[in-house]
């Protein structure tokens, strides 16, 4: 990371952040994606169960991924203030945080896991795969939440090509794992989709020691001496940590729990609509993380800026991202209404499948222009450090009027199904309105604090 000064050497150093950031993400996402593909490739029934274990999984996961992920702000905030010797300690305390909330997720989700199921209105073999599924994956929980922690502190010094290599290493194996497992080739049993669990569960363990390998060796990571000296949990350390994450990990929930709860309430209809639905979900899912991975390398490179107290070079890098993301949401949204029925066929071979998942993606088109804005200004906000308002518009947006509407429209008019996607776009675009408006907040106030300060 280096002081930038024109527009060019912004575009530049943006660019170097966020591709490899992408390409992780992507890495990251594909496994989530094979695992689908693969399962629908055994039986739409395998596909409906990952497809119910997912929606139950990705909203935790990513939820109290987002509040390990305050490491990468606060450390970008340290070293762009020239406060390199507090890092250490800072990763450490992320890395215990890891552990006590992968452990908390496993005590309860062995007593919520089948009351959910068991509550919902699934076919029977449907509700063993997602069991079993989520049950498999759980062997991999601990280091996947570690790994987030070393990937934050990695990320935060601008070093994101090695989070890239990292992954492009692991998902060859996660796919060679989900073939072997899933259809039972080379002797291993056939487990179908919890066999896909199994497999990301290994690949889990796999990045997280090749992540630990590279901050104890590589430089200039082992410059900071992560894991040299062992320190006792520091709980203050925690209140820091858990006073920016929680809302950011909050924010984040609400927006992808929305997805997984609409997944829930549409296990009121037959398996082929579930499993129809989460392909095009799926294929949407992937593509958000254009989106946030741009929201991820703004929350680095502006705060670096915001660290340094170059207020106006923050609001150029937010504003560059946002515009950035808008151009290529138009671009993939075109491709997306024109190949949507090629698509379908990634996910299926049933042609009532196919059907259903064509017409999805094309509602998949409306709300990715809402993330392409949203997600960016999230990651901009989070540089700057404000997440608690952030968190409350999140919540208003999704849960108080995107479900709501989308239930109402699925369940009192024609729309059914399609309604509660119409309902996703109405709280994205909610979100993505009053976000924007909370940066521009943000940005003039700073910009007031700097001239106060400089009088």
């Amino acid at each position: 990371m280096r002081e930038t000064h024109t527009i060019k050497d912004k575009v530049k150093q943006l660019s170097f952040i966020l591709i490899p950031i992408l390409v992780t993400q992507l890495g990251m996402f594909a496994m989530n994606f094979f695992d689908t593909i693969m399962s629908g490739k055994y039986s739409p029934e395998d596909l409906a169960g990952v497809a119910i274990g997912s929606s139950l999984w990705v909203p935790v996961f990513t939820g109290l991924s987002g509040i390990l992920l305050a490491v990468t702000p606060i450390v970008a905030q340290l070293i762009g203030g020239g406060n390199k010797k507090d890092v250490p300690h800072t990763v450490l305390q992320g890395v215990y945080a890891a552990i006590v909330l992968s452990l908390i997720v496993m005590v309860v989700g062995g007593f919520v896991l089948k009351p959910i199921l068991n509550g919902m209105n699934i076919e029977q073999e449907v509700r063993i795969v997602a069991k079993d599924y989520l049950i498999a994956l759980s062997f991999g929980m601990i280091p996947l939440f570690i790994y987030n922690v070393l990937r934050s502190f990695i990320d935060a010094l601008g070093m994101t090509r090695i989070t890239m290599f990292i992954t492009l290493l692991s998902l060859p194996i996660n796919v060679v794992f989900n073939y072997l497992l899933i259809f039972g080739k080379l002797g291993f049993p056939a487990l179908g989709g919890v066999g896909a669990g199994v497999a990301s569960a290994i690949t889990y363990w796999l990045i997280t020691l090749i992540a630990f390998w590279v901050v104890h060796t590589k430089r200039p990571f082992s410059q900071y001496f992560i894991f040299h000296t062992i320190h006792k949990p520091d709980f203050f350390r925690w209140r820091e940590l858990f006073v920016i994450g929680v809302p950011i990990g909050l924010s984040i929930f609400f927006e992808v729990s929305i997805f997984s709860a609409v997944t829930l309430l549409m296990s009121q209809y037959e398996t082929v609509v579930i499993a129809a639905h989460q392909a095009a979900i799926n294929f949407a899912s992937f593509l958000y993380m254009i989106p946030l991975s741009i929201s991820m390398a703004l929350t680095i490179v502006v705060g670096f800026e915001v660290g340094g107290k170059r207020i106006g070079d923050a609001k150029i890098y937010s504003w560059m991202g946002v515009g950035f993301a808008l151009l290529l949401a138009v671009i993939y949204g075109v491709i997306l209404l024109v190949f949507r029925s090629e698509i379908a066929y990634l996910y299926s071979d049933d042609p009532y499948v196919l059907e259903l998942t064509a017409h999805f993606l094309l509602y998949a088109v409306l709300f990715q222009l809402s993330d392409a804005i949203q997600a960016p200004v999230q990651g901009a906000l989070r540089g700057y450090k404000d997440v608690n308002i952030t968190f409350i518009m999140a919540l208003i947006s999704y849960w108080v009027i995107g479900l709501p509407l989308g239930y109402f429209i699925a369940n009192f008019t024609d729309f059914g199904p399609y309604g509660y996607w119409l309902g996703l776009t109405s709280g994205l675009t909610a979100g993505a309105i009053t976000l924007s408006g909370r940066l521009l907040y943000i940005q003039k106030k700073y910009r007031k604090q700097l001239l106060v300060s400089s009088e």
